[in-house]
């Protein structure tokens, strides 16, 4: 039977991202929880378990790199890593509860915040209302990558998850961020529909609507920046690089990158990193 040529009918029939991937019955969507309180905890435990995920992953470089979550329940507020303690050693019980000017709030009071985080993340949240997730990390190659203040190409079906505005490129860098202008020039930098972005000379910045999304983005920018430096190596001896075309890095951004598939690419390493802690992550 040939496809209906009613628009109507055809806009029921198109299939969703996550059921285009899915062979079979579909996965789940995004869980939802039936309180604040159950929402928050459900977050603060993926968060300690996507902290895991970077210290497995090496992405640890003393006291610099940071992930918030943008609470639930008063979205004004964000929490967020204490200063100073390994990323392979956070629970849900260690994060902090800070407000859009600074000041703790709630959570764990025992140790600071990281300034430059606060100034970072706040600014990412307060120009992105959307944005409930965002992670900065001073992964090796991202770093890397970073010293030639240029976005990653679409070299790879992975970076075409970041096709388009959804990666962004901040190249006025100021030095460590402790002043407000230059957190709020980054949160600007990022743009109404970024997804990731690449601070010259620092490091990587991704954003979700759930911190699943944004650790498996840092996972796949940091993969991508290793595969571009080996890319450029190659092509630095006579190989010709070959880019995905245009319309099949649409196409694959377009069926790959939507909030409720990016949390399940999240969900392997999430799920190993509390198999493997033993559930330590949830206290």
């Amino acid at each position: 039977m040939a496809p209906s040529a009613d628009p109507v009918v055809a806009q029921e029939t198109k299939k969703t991202p996550l059921q285009l991937i899915s062979q079979g019955a579909c996965l789940p969507g995004i869980p939802k929880h039936p309180s604040f309180a159950a929402q928050r905890q459900w977050m603060l435990e993926k968060m300690a378990l996507a902290f895991r995920v970077f210290a497995r992953k090496g992405y640890t470089d003393g006291m610099a790199g940071h992930i918030s979550i943008r609470d639930p329940e008063n979205p004004h507020t964000f929490w967020t890593n204490p200063l100073a303690v390994h990323f392979g050693m956070l629970k849900a019980s260690d994060m902090i509860l800070v407000n859009y000017e600074g000041m703790p709030v709630g959570g764990n009071m025992s140790r600071p915040a990281n300034a430059a985080g606060f100034l970072i993340h706040s600014a990412v949240h307060q120009a992105r209302p959307d944005v409930i997730a965002a992670c900065h990390t001073h992964s090796v190659h991202g770093m890397a990558w970073s010293a030639f203040g240029r976005p990653l190409e679409m070299l790879t079906q992975d970076i075409a998850y970041l096709y388009g505005d959804a990666q962004a490129v901040y190249k006025d860098f100021g030095g460590v961020v402790l002043t407000q202008e230059e957190g709020d020039k980054i949160g600007a930098a990022l743009g109404p529909r970024g997804k990731g972005m690449i601070l010259q000379n620092h490091g990587l910045i991704t954003v979700g609507s759930t911190v699943d999304e944004a650790c498996f983005l840092m996972t796949l920018m940091e993969l991508g920046c290793q595969c571009q430096l080996l890319a450029e190596a190659a092509a630095a001896n006579g190989i010709p690089k070959v880019y995905i075309p245009d319309e099949s890095a649409k196409y694959t951004f377009e069926n790959s990158s939507d909030p409720e598939t990016l949390y399940w690419e999240g969900q392997p390493d999430l799920e190993y990193e509390a198999y493997m802690c033993k559930g330590e992550h949830q206290s």
